[in-house]
């Protein structure tokens, strides 16, 4: 490896000296963008080879990069290769050992590229993987709420507005809200993924460079849909990192909504749902205690998440362009995000796999609180020939008949609601059962256990 103190021949005859201990803490990234490596040599291969293929450096030289770079990338994945605060950055660690293997023609490689060309492409390429690993994670996780809601197409609970009973839905039905959610945090992931399929690489430093390159050969050896159209905006965007981070926090608070509830469920008060072992902690103190720490781990990890997107968009905020070297701080947080997006999706998928819904009690949540009010309500405009306004009201005061009463409508009888409007018959009590309730949803979309098994069959179809 070449001498660190040397480094300042990396920036060519106009520095006289190298940089002092603060400045070199200041401006290196290697402790974080080595996790480039792959992408970087991935993006020195695709340039080397157009540059032979454009006879701007000799086929023998190419040959000599190719195979030193990919000795340096063995070196990397093996553990073997001694990174350099020194040579501030992924690329320049990476051009330096090249040189060291190969000699002179390692100079040639950064013909016609600068590093902000460079590390345009190194980090678009990375982030665009992470798209494609959240798309499957996501995929997952999917799958394993479908499976969820098959199970229990036609288990009755409770469904909630400001965590009061409102209406009994089905089990299958809630699952599938959260597939619907996340289905579309897929297609942002992909929608993302397409806009930010532009190679940035030859836009050089910002202006593009006087060699005649091929733009093109070096976007389809990437995998790129096309080379991104000026070279100032190659350079300067960030778009593609800050919609990754936004479609993450869209889907980090679904995570966080659906965490919230696991919480909620298994908790001794509703006892809805039971948690594997693998998915709940102990306490040292209380040995009666199941937490249900997984769900609570996630749901705080949003702020993370959230957190880079507003650190990133405050880094873009005011820059000129093109580059500056504020968007070195632009890898950090949406590493961190990446990863804690993979954990949650990963911890959320096993947990939701092993949760067993607790149908007993969730079928009693459902028949309290007054849940069928609306149907009752309904029943007197079909019925009795209401107005649903009049319906609303006499329904409003059979409910604090009941309350009064210390029971629930289904209890009252037909002659305690007479008393509040004579035109009830016997036929009203049919319709307040959580079970009548939940299969006269029948609207596309609706709770009814018909309609969620056909959205599972849906899913079914457009998961296989």
């Amino acid at each position: 490896m070449s001498d660190p103190k040397s480094s300042n021949a990396m920036w060519g005859g106009r520095f006289a000296a190298g940089p002092d201990a603060i400045m070199e803490a200041i401006n290196a990234s290697i402790d974080f963008d080595q996790r480039l490596a792959a992408q970087d040599i991935q993006g020195s291969l695709a340039h080397a080879a157009m540059l032979a293929a454009q006879d701007i450096i000799t086929d023998a030289d190419e040959k000599a990069i190719r195979e030193g770079l990919l000795t340096v990338l063995s070196e990397i994945e093996a553990g073997d290769f001694p990174f350099s605060r020194a040579l501030e950055d992924i690329h320049m660690n990476v051009e330096a050992r090249l040189r060291d293997l190969i000699g002179a023609p390692a100079g040639r490689l950064h013909t016609a590229r600068s590093r902000n060309d460079q590390v345009a492409v190194d980090f678009r390429l990375w982030v665009r993987d992470q798209c494609d690993q959240a798309e499957a994670a996501l995929t997952a996780l999917i799958k394993v709420l479908v499976d969820q809601a098959e199970a229990g197409a036609d288990a009755v609970m409770p469904g909630f507005t400001h965590l009061q009973t409102a209406q009994p839905v089905t089990w299958g039905h809630h699952m599938m809200a959260y597939v619907e959610m996340l289905a579309r945090d897929r297609s942002r992931f992909v929608d993302a993924r397409a806009r930010m399929n532009e190679s940035p690489l030859g836009a050089a430093a910002l202006a593009g460079t006087g060699f005649p390159i091929d733009r093109d050969a070096t976007a389809k050896a990437l995998g790129f849909d096309r080379p991104m159209a000026n070279s100032l905006d190659a350079v300067a965007d960030r778009d593609f990192a800050l919609e990754f981070l936004s479609a993450s926090s869209i889907c980090a608070t679904h995570l966080s909504r659906l965490a919230e509830e696991i919480v909620i469920w298994s908790s001794a008060q509703f006892r809805f749902v039971t948690l594997s072992d693998r998915f709940s902690t102990g306490s040292s103190i209380m040995p009666q205690k199941k937490n249900p720490d997984a769900a609570e781990l996630i749901r705080a990890k949003v702020a993370r998440i959230t957190g880079a997107l507003v650190a990133l968009l405050t880094v873009m905020k005011g820059l000129p362009l093109t580059y500056s070297k504020d968007m070195q701080e632009d890898k950090e947080q949406v590493f961190d995000a990446a990863d804690t997006l993979m954990l949650a999706l990963a911890a959320m998928t096993g947990m939701i796999a092993d949760m067993e819904p607790r149908r007993d009690n969730l079928r009693a949540a459902a028949a309290s609180g007054f849940s069928t009010a609306t149907d009752l309500a309904d029943w007197l405009v079909r019925e009795a020939g209401l107005p649903f306004r009049d319906a609303h009201h006499v329904t409003g005061a059979l409910v604090k008949m009941a309350e009064d009463k210390g029971c629930d409508l289904p209890d009252l009888t037909l002659a305690d609601m007479q008393s509040v409007h004579g035109d009830i018959t016997e036929s009203v009590f049919d319709v307040l059962t959580v079970e009548a309730s939940v299969a006269s949803r029948q609207s596309y979309g609706g709770t009814a256990p018909d309609q969620v098994r056909a959205q599972i069959a849906r899913w079914r179809e457009a998961l296989a």
